[in-house]
């Protein structure tokens, strides 16, 4: 892009933000992003130009303004969730869309394969987890898998390993989005066969009530992070005006700042799996209540608030 054509396409924008000057930390927080984002882009293409002199200026300022006191790391901490990853989820949403896509037919694949191929659960749920269930469901305690273990133990070893899960999601994107792809099948796959085998023993609706307490929360951050690895994968891909290096550099960024955004997701989803899922005989009203409230926040916080919040930060 030639540099005259890329002032005139941004020049109303950095009007406005230098207008914005007179605004809280937390308010300068997507300009800030942007107008580094800008700059990086200035100083690839056009790095001894004015235009960079300028952006590098106003980026100046505004890091003065935000990060001015030793209050920083609180408001960049704040920031960061009530701004910026809100509205990375809001940029990135059709690769966020198209993990969700994926991972469904995925599910539909698993759930398709165990139906027509009783073989298929144990291919890939493992003889072991079979036969342990299929012996709690003769002795009346289906879920007796998840009071196996004692809480604490059983809390930290599933959040270790979906924090774990999340991250060789997120990064095998860079093998051409096809990593987090292939990881979305394995885990798409395994939940469509793993639900499927208690619809088949008649136990569809009371799994969803106990299973899903804390699957929400968990299947919906995966599928997060798969999108984020599709972020990544993509920025090489399809670098667009940017070199495919800085292109990735840019990717890997954003695509991070999300995986690691879902951390306090992953520990909430352990903390109902170790602590309250293990309570099968909970009252329906309860278990639906946090079902029903984890679904909520996700709708909100990664679809709603993240367009509303782009709207009112672009004045529409």
């Amino acid at each position: 892009m030639r540099e005259p054509v890329f002032v005139k396409q941004n020049a109303q924008k950095w009007q406005r933000f230098e207008n914005s000057q007179g605004q809280g930390p937390d308010e300068l927080a997507d300009s800030f992003i942007q107008i580094t984002d800008d700059l990086a882009y200035a100083k690839t293409f056009y790095p001894k130009s004015k235009t960079t002199a300028y952006l590098n200026g106003l980026a100046g300022r505004f890091h003065q303004s935000i990060y001015k006191n030793k209050s920083e790391k609180g408001n960049r901490f704040i920031s960061f969730w009530k701004y910026e990853l809100p509205l990375l989820f809001y940029k990135h949403r059709m690769p966020l869309l198209y993990a969700f896509a994926f991972f469904m037919v995925f599910c539909l694949i698993g759930a398709l394969s165990a139906k027509y191929d009783e073989n298929f659960i144990r291919l890939i749920l493992g003889d072991r987890y079979v036969d342990e269930t299929n012996a709690n469901i003769a002795r009346g305690e289906p879920f007796g898998v998840y009071n196996s273990q004692s809480e604490a133990l059983m809390f930290l070893g599933i959040a270790a390993n979906n924090i774990y899960v999340s991250l060789v999601t997120f990064v095998s994107g860079i093998i051409f989005s096809v990593g987090s792809v292939y990881h979305l099948f394995q885990n798409g796959v395994m939940l469509g066969a793993f639900q499927y085998f208690f619809f088949s023993k008649g136990l569809g609706m009371q799994s969803v009530l106990v299973i899903w307490i804390h699957g929400t929360l968990e299947i919906s951050a995966i599928v997060i992070a798969g999108g984020a690895g599709l972020v990544l994968g993509n920025s090489f891909l399809f670098p667009k005006t940017y070199t495919r290096m800085v292109s990735v550099r840019k990717g890997a960024s954003e695509g991070i700042k999300i995986a690691i955004g879902l951390v306090p997701i992953f520990i909430t989803a352990a903390f109902f799996e170790g602590f309250v899922t293990r309570h099968t005989d909970m009252p329906i009203w309860l278990s639906v209540s946090i079902l029903a409230s984890s679904l909520l926040f996700i709708i909100w916080y990664v679809v709603i608030y993240p367009r509303k919040l782009n709207n009112t930060l672009n004045g529409k």
